[in-house]
């Protein structure tokens, strides 16, 4: 590829992987995925080579991890706020329901109300099933925060491939 068709390449994938790394701040954007195939689209046109393959390998367990790392902490913010695993569940389905139903927001709208719903159900007490509602909205904060420090490591080792390809 010619020079200016390198840097049209560099300049494009970056633009796409900072508009993915702007969706992880949404939950029910998949920014992360964004960023990967990203990273894949600029592979498949610039090569992969040595050092791709081991960046691109990087990039995608770090996607991974990042998707894995999101749900552990909303999991665990309801838990630690009382939820039941049954709540959990509940406001996982709620969760999927209300992204289909009210993008993007229904989402975190449905997860939320599906936690503070069964609590109230179990324990007949507005109080715990708040606790744990807002339990489960700070696990949901800090994925947030563990999906943009994520996507910002994947952008950085997407430089790393960028630099020495």
């Amino acid at each position: 590829m010619s020079g200016l068709t390198d840097t049209a390449l560099v300049v494009i994938t970056l633009g796409v992987m900072l508009i993915g790394l702007a969706g992880t701040l949404v939950p029910a954007v998949p920014g992360l995925l964004i960023i990967w195939l990203a990273a894949l689209g600029y592979g498949l046109a610039a090569g992969f080579e040595t050092w791709g393959y081991w960046l691109f390998g990087l990039i995608t367990l770090l996607g991974i991890a990042g998707g894995v790392v999101d749900n552990l902490f909303t999991a665990a913010g309801a838990k630690i706020g009382g939820a039941s695993w049954w709540s959990v569940a509940a406001a996982g389905v709620l969760a999927l329901v209300g992204l289909f139903v009210f993008p993007p927001f229904g989402g975190i709208v449905g997860g939320l109300l599906g936690i503070l719903l069964v609590e109230f159900y179990r324990l007949r007490d507005w109080r715990k099933a708040w606790a744990a509602t807002r339990g489960m909205a700070l696990g949901c904060g800090g994925g947030v925060l563990a999906r943009l420090a994520i996507g910002a490591l994947i952008i950085a080792a997407w430089g790393i491939w960028v630099r020495v390809g």
